[in-house]
């Protein structure tokens, strides 16, 4: 479905088709090793569905929310839900503040949606006490934890790892950062 209209619908970028397995897809794939199931998930700026609908799809006793701002990609994912038939995703229009206090998951993940720092702004209060967010980064992962701890500790982040997650099955693995909300923290 994304490498068919991807490109044109303003999914993926127009050099994205060709890499889209080992670049996205299966890097999306591995992570799901890093989420305790069952339980629930939630995908902020879900976009083209990565990770989001990739981990529905390998993980089906989590229920897996996508959060998507913009109209035509709640579209995409609504399409992608029904064509593969997947029961338990729900998908949902809005932006991460204006689901705040509405919406509490075991697991948040984010794909290249904001700097760490302000991501974490965004994700900690989506997130249950001692539950994870798990934020796909690259190769400055390291870097951008260091100089988000301030903000993270004032977020009630009682762990904070920098992971690699499908070492030995794709190259290069993927790199995540993972936070762990700490059981007094209030969303």
């Amino acid at each position: 479905m994304l490498a068919a209209g991807g490109t044109v619908r303003g999914l993926i970028g127009p050099r994205e088709a060709a890499r889209l397995w080992d670049r996205h897809l299966l890097n999306c794939a591995v992570v799901a090793e890093l989420v305790p199931h069952p339980g629930t998930l939630l995908d902020i700026g879900s976009g083209a569905g990565l990770p989001g609908i990739v981990l529905a799809m390998l993980l089906p006793d989590v229920e897996v929310t996508l959060l998507e701002p913009m109209a035509r990609r709640v579209k995409f994912l609504e399409e992608c839900r029904e064509e593969l038939d997947l029961r338990n995703v729900t998908v949902r229009r809005g932006r991460a503040e204006e689901v705040r206090g509405q919406v509490h998951a075991d697991v948040v993940t984010a794909r290249a949606v904001a700097p760490l720092d302000r991501l974490a702004g965004l994700a900690m209060p989506l997130v249950r006490p001692g539950g994870i967010v798990l934020a796909f980064k690259g190769q400055r992962a390291a870097a951008e934890a260091a100089a988000a701890e301030p903000v993270l500790r004032r977020l009630g982040v009682s762990d904070v790892a920098v992971l690699r997650a499908g070492v030995g099955k794709i190259s290069p693995a993927a790199t995540v950062v993972r936070l762990i909300a700490g059981p007094g923290r209030r969303g």
